[in-house]
């Protein structure tokens, strides 16, 4: 049984409705993707914030502790100024 003219139209535009519908879904996919990828670079912002602030934090704590260490060297060196002198 040949093919006629009609048949081979409804055939082509099978295809065509098919290949908008794999289109569609494949720009939804990117979509998704998309958004996926946006959620995960906000993590990693949010991330990288938080051990910015906690680096920030151990620095100042670092910074507080050279700081009396340093106090108490002062103090050591004149209480031996003091020894020294008497």
């Amino acid at each position: 049984m040949p093919l006629n003219h009609k048949d081979l139209e409804l055939i082509e535009r099978l295809i065509y409705k098919n290949a908008d519908d794999i289109a569609v879904s494949i720009a939804r996919s990117f979509e998704r993707l998309e958004e996926r990828i946006n959620v995960s670079e906000s993590r990693i912002h949010t991330r990288l914030s938080d051990i910015d602030d906690k680096m920030e934090g151990i620095r100042q704590e670092a910074s507080d502790e050279l700081g009396e260490v340093k106090v108490e060297i002062r103090e050591i060196a004149r209480t031996h100024e003091l020894e020294g002198v008497r």
